[in-house]
């Protein structure tokens, strides 16, 4: 899991840092909301840890920013703030968990797990490669957080490719999902998903011969 933290106690950041990454997830820590919001604009993530009081840019505003952008990454909030009403807000902004300081980082980890198992959250928001994401929520491309404008069959390519990631798409399944059943042979298939792949800034979508389309899991 790629893991954005926001934390401006030195020390915390670096404990959990470490204690996240010899759990095997990658990590990407700032102690700064700007720096974070900036970083957030040119790269998906799979979770955001933010503190709420932290300079530059607090962990809820920073939340509120994201969703202006469609941006929608599940969140867990750690903070010493027990104000019920900085609490209700971090809810009402979709955050998943709250956990209070001090915590032991193993309760941090069962939060994370309880995430990974979730059939609601991670899986709203798919990522496709360094820079391409997928909100599943808005049927939206993203590269870089913000929405890319495609066509209607472009789009459902894009979303077919997008939830089967690590699986072949075959040219039934294209014929099927994009045309709706309708008669239609592979070459017309490959034009159209290779006018596609000219439109993407990266190579994510790979032709498997003879068989049809996938896109890789990061």
């Amino acid at each position: 899991m790629k893991i954005l933290l926001l934390e401006d106690e030195v020390m915390l950041n670096e404990s959990i840092e470490e204690y996240l990454q010899d759990q095997g997830h990658s990590v990407e820590s700032y102690f700064d909301g700007l720096l974070a919001y900036e970083s957030i604009k040119e790269n998906a993530y799979d979770l955001l840890l933010l503190d709420i009081n932290v300079p530059g840019m607090d962990g809820l505003s920073f939340l509120e920013k994201l969703h202006e952008l469609k941006i929608h990454v599940p969140t867990i909030y750690i903070s010493a703030l027990v104000d019920i009403e900085d609490i209700s807000r971090a809810y009402k902004l979709g955050c998943y968990d709250y956990l209070k300081k001090p915590f032991h980082l193993k309760e941090l980890i069962l939060r994370l797990d309880r995430i990974v198992l979730s059939n609601e959250t991670p899986r709203v928001h798919l990522r496709l490669s360094k820079n391409y994401s997928y909100d599943q929520e808005h049927s939206s491309l993203l590269f870089n957080g913000l929405t890319q404008t495609l066509t209607k069959r472009q789009s459902q390519i894009i979303d077919i490719l997008a939830r089967n990631r690590g699986r072949v798409v075959d040219f039934e399944q294209f014929s099927n999902y994009v045309w709706d059943d309708q008669v239609v042979d592979n070459a017309t298939i490959r034009a159209e998903v290779n006018r596609l792949k000219k439109f993407l800034q990266e190579d994510i979508i790979h032709n498997i011969r003879g068989m049809g389309y996938m896109i890789d899991k990061p």
